[in-house]
């Protein structure tokens, strides 16, 4: 499961490296099957990833909207900020943590685990997302490999 996680995090590093040849009307640009466009659907990336940590750690969600971090820069810092934590997480998960019960989230209970799962899926699916919508802009999308990225020696 880490190493998924390293990979989703290699694969949106690549994406933040290649939004720096985007055009920020491109980067915000309202798309279809998507949370809004490719910035947002990063910081939704983002977001998200820390807020299932932040709730499995019990702690109080993320509240803020996309408004405030229209640029690419702001997107990446907050990512930045967020990520010390979750791979903090991510780095002391265990297969003791696996079936543990969250809290009823609504009328539903689910494992860490089929969280943590879920979050892997999720940022999987937006990145397919993006990668449809550089094409639409005639450009090529980062590489979904997870091959050649060093990701082998990662346990778990």
């Amino acid at each position: 499961m880490k190493t998924l996680f390293h990979y989703n995090w290699q694969v949106r590093e690549d994406w933040y490296m290649w939004c720096e040849d985007v055009p920020l009307e491109e980067l915000l640009k309202e798309r279809t099957g998507g949370v809004g466009g490719i910035l947002h659907t990063l910081f939704h990336i983002a977001d998200v990833e820390w807020s299932w940590i932040r709730a499995m750690q019990g702690k109080p969600d993320f509240q803020e909207s996309f408004e405030g971090y229209r640029s690419l820069e702001k997107v990446r810092r907050l990512d930045a900020g967020f990520k010390p934590e979750v791979q903090a997480f991510v780095n002391a998960w265990n297969d003791s943590m696996e079936h543990q019960l969250m809290e009823e989230i609504g009328d539903e209970r689910f494992t860490r685990g089929e969280i943590m799962r879920h979050m892997i899926a999720h940022e999987i699916h937006h990145i397919g997302q993006l990668s449809v919508w550089a094409r639409e802009i005639g450009k090529e999308p980062v590489t979904a490999n997870f091959i050649r990225r060093g990701l082998g020696a990662i346990i778990g």
